[in-house]
């Protein structure tokens, strides 16, 4: 994995939006309307060369397919080509659809969630009601031919590519067990079945993101919360499956993103980073990616303070927020990278984003964002080395 060696490398935290027909066609699967599945991955391609030129043109090193090809990501429609044991039932009185629509703030914030209606009324839940085992191999493989040619066609320089997959622990969050014994049986299975497309997209030559909102989010999921004890307890057991799945894989081709959900909501009940950053860093992979912009989380710098990064790990800061229409200053953007970089060593820090600006922001706020967080990084390069440097990435 690339590190900050003579400048702050950039990244992101993966989802971007493409094109607006593709974002189209994501809608009408998300609705359940038909698509013609020939049509949604030609597009898919021309899609990820979009988003792979304007990641470029932002200015951003370390880049994503966009997510473009996730529709569905987390639901049924998508995971059903990728892990048996899957089903779907009607919904019992009182039953929410999936965790994180039965939470302690949902409660506490009752009328707010009512009035913004961030979803449309579900019916049905995801379930596991067989063997869970992986059926995805043709879907990861034309993942990964679909971002290579892609990448080859938009013709540009980078410092590196990555691509994004739920861990265990949020998978579980979606579906819930109905067939196995007890949930750490589920859990174990889970990361048996992901570990085939974890190893085929570092196999393919790409950084692996492991996506883990769970570590801290599940705490206000469960209801009523538990203690702090309690929930470690929880989250330690999510971790040592996560490190299950990644047996054999190489921790330098491993990033691992935790965050506190992306909606736009209170956050008021939000798990403090202090209380789960030493599981954080116990998970076995190359460079964690925490939010570290948005007003409920900003001030938790702090806590690298007393926290010491583990040697030859790397720290992605998100120093722009996908929480806000906002467009960060680049020179607070360079304040957040370089207060970092001070606690952890500027070679460690690698400035990213919360979480994913696809569906989050309107696209145009989105590429602003990541202008100014590469002009941000240009500035703190200034500071931090004495120079600043851009070399062009676009190939011939």
């Amino acid at each position: 994995m690339k590190r900050s060696t003579d400048r702050i490398l950039t990244t992101h935290a993966g989802r971007l939006d493409g094109p607006p027909n593709l974002m189209q066609m994501s809608r009408d699967i998300m609705t359940g309307r038909t698509v013609d599945l020939q049509e949604l991955r030609s597009h898919v391609r021309s899609g990820i060369v979009d988003v792979v030129r304007k990641q470029v043109n932002a200015g951003i090193d370390v880049i994503s397919d966009g997510e473009l090809g996730k529709f569905g990501f987390g639901s049924m429609a998508y995971y059903a080509r990728r892990l048996s044991g899957l089903s779907t039932r009607t919904l019992k009185p009182g039953e929410a659809p999936f965790m994180a629509l039965q939470t302690n703030e949902r409660i506490e914030f009752a009328e707010f969630y009512k009035d913004l209606q961030f979803l449309p009324a579900a019916l049905e839940r995801t379930i596991c009601s067989g063997s869970v085992n992986y059926i995805g191999q043709e879907e990861v493989r034309k993942d990964l031919e679909l971002f290579k040619s892609a990448l080859a066609e938009a013709n540009v320089r980078v410092e590196e590519t990555f691509m994004c997959v739920l861990a265990p622990g949020w998978l579980e969050h979606f579906f819930y067990n109905e067939y196995y014994s007890s949930d750490e049986e589920y859990l174990f299975a889970l990361a048996d079945a992901i570990r085939h497309e974890y190893k085929a997209i570092v196999d393919g030559g790409f950084v692996l993101q492991i996506d883990d909102p769970a570590l801290p989010d599940t705490y206000d999921m469960i209801v009523p919360a538990p203690s702090i004890d309690e929930y470690r307890k929880f989250a330690a057991v999510r971790v040592e499956a996560m490190n299950h799945a990644l047996q054999g894989i190489p921790e330098d081709r491993v990033r691992y993103h935790i965050c506190w959900g992306s909606w736009h909501g209170p956050h008021t009940h939000d798990l403090p980073l202090k209380q789960v950053v030493d599981l954080l860093l116990k998970v076995k992979a190359g460079a964690y990616s925490v939010e570290a912009a948005n007003p409920r989380h900003e001030h938790e710098w702090k806590v690298w303070k007393e926290v010491k990064l583990p040697e030859g790990k790397i720290l992605i800061p998100g120093v722009v927020s996908h929480a806000s229409n906002v467009v960060e200053h680049p020179e607070l953007v360079a304040d957040r990278i370089i207060r970092y970089a001070d606690l952890v060593g500027r070679e460690n820090v690698i400035a990213g984003t919360d979480c994913g600006m696809g569906l989050r922001v309107h696209p145009q706020i989105a590429w602003a964002k990541l202008k100014a967080l590469a002009e941000g990084a240009a500035l703190a390069t200034a500071q931090l080395w004495g120079k600043a440097s851009r070399t062009s990435r676009i190939k011939g």
